[in-house]
């Protein structure tokens, strides 16, 4: 092993301390996605803790579990888990269980889709009625609102009582956090509208209460933005912004991302090729403005661009999320004498959606141990995933009407 290749491991191997106390133990975490995994009724599955556990003997640090409700009224899809107090928690136990042996953790990111929940299971809310091309939504009420606190904490609690080693507050990607927090959906003219402070108010009242739910000792993340990628929304200097407003609060963990599921918003995803890290240059400047530790996630494909990460000052962690899809054993192969980064496939003019959908669809390969046979194309995937969300969403009525 040369010196370079020794100076990438102790790099990656750093354990990262939170705010709280708690240690990761090591700097590589898998991204929070939505595994579409879950039964249809919010609990999970089989599999899905079979893909947990595979990422914690892989040797990430955490794993983040995508898109977990905390009320079943604005998922994000129906494969979503739902922290309510009538789940399945045996199976949430077994989840939390198998996703943090090897000392890895695991937490679920808390969510509510806003204006973006799924159509078919929901009757879609924002900060503010919408109608546009491909989106309609009513606003929220502000007693609607006010009770968001008190469900993020119980959601929270839930899960620290579950097992789980923390949480993370999804405020990124277009849901409902990230909308109240964008001018282009948030038109309200009361304390939760206008400046972004105010667009704030009510991820500041949510962490609040989280932190007085769960302790002082026990992890507390956040995903947010760095752009929308959207004419009239979330702005660099706005993002900036929310770091400086997050540096005031107890979080243990910023998480940068960008980019949103809104109609024909740009994504960064679902491209057929990456040009390596998507937000660094945010993230270094955010990094200038917090204490809190910082993870970058997007675009990250080898082991060289997540040591320039680390090395230059970008981030603390580094989030992963197709490349671990691709090798679930990453983290302990970039932490290895020998290395090697995943072969990224290439696609022919796949259509809208179907990249991603073709990821979605190896998770569930992983989770029952059969990568090894997986063949769609992303044609095929996008169908297949398609048809098991309708499905699903047979199941969610039944569990929540």
């Amino acid at each position: 092993m040369n010196q370079n290749n020794s100076d990438l491991v102790k790099l990656l191997a750093q354990p990262l301390d939170l705010p709280c106390g708690v240690r990761l133990k090591n700097r590589l975490i898998k991204s929070a996605m939505s595994d579409s995994l879950g039964d249809g009724a919010g609990n999970p599955t089989d599999a899905q803790m079979r893909l947990y556990e595979r990422w914690a003997e892989g040797g990430a640090a955490l794993s983040l579990i995508g898109e977990v409700q905390t009320s079943p009224g604005y998922p994000e899809k129906p494969g979503n888990l739902v922290l309510v107090p009538d789940a399945d928690f045996p199976a949430m136990q077994k989840l939390a269980e198998r996703g943090s042996i090897n000392g890895a953790h695991i937490w679920p990111q808390l969510g509510h889709a806003g204006a973006l929940a799924h159509g078919p299971i929901s009757t879609p809310k924002g900060p503010s009625p919408l109608d546009v091309d491909g989106l309609q939504c009513d606003g929220m009420s502000l007693d609607e609102l006010q009770e968001l606190p008190q469900s993020y904490a119980c959601a929270a609690t839930l899960a620290q009582n579950t097992g789980f080693g923390g949480v993370l507050i999804h405020a990124g990607h277009g849901f409902l956090f990230s909308q109240f927090l964008s001018p282009l959906f948030n038109h309200r003219n009361d304390a939760y509208g206008g400046t972004i402070a105010k667009r704030f108010r009510i991820i500041r009242e949510v962490i609040e209460a989280v932190r007085q739910a769960v302790g002082p000792f026990y992890p507390i993340g956040i995903r947010i933005n760095s752009t929308d990628k959207l004419k009239g929304g979330l702005t660099t200097v706005d993002a900036l912004e929310i770091v400086r407003l997050l540096d005031n609060t107890s979080v243990d963990l910023i998480d940068i991302s960008g980019g949103t599921y809104f109609p024909g918003a740009a994504s960064s995803s679902d491209g057929t090729a990456s040009s390596g890290p998507y937000f660094a240059d945010f993230a270094k400047q955010a990094k200038a403005i917090t204490n809190v530790p910082i993870v970058l996630t997007g675009g990250f494909e080898t082991r060289e661009h997540v040591a320039e990460a680390l090395q230059d000052g970008s981030a603390d962690a580094i989030s992963l999320g197709r490349a671990m899809i691709l090798n679930p054993s990453l983290a302990n192969t970039w932490l290895s004498d020998a290395g090697g980064n995943p072969q990224f496939p290439k696609f022919d003019a796949p259509p809208r959606g179907g990249v991603t959908a073709w990821y979605s669809m190896r998770l569930t390969a992983l989770g029952e141990d059969r990568e090894d046979r997986f063949d769609l194309s992303p044609i095929d995937a996008l169908e297949a995933y398609d048809m098991r969300d309708a499905g699903r969403c047979e199941t969610w009525r039944e569990r929540f009407s």
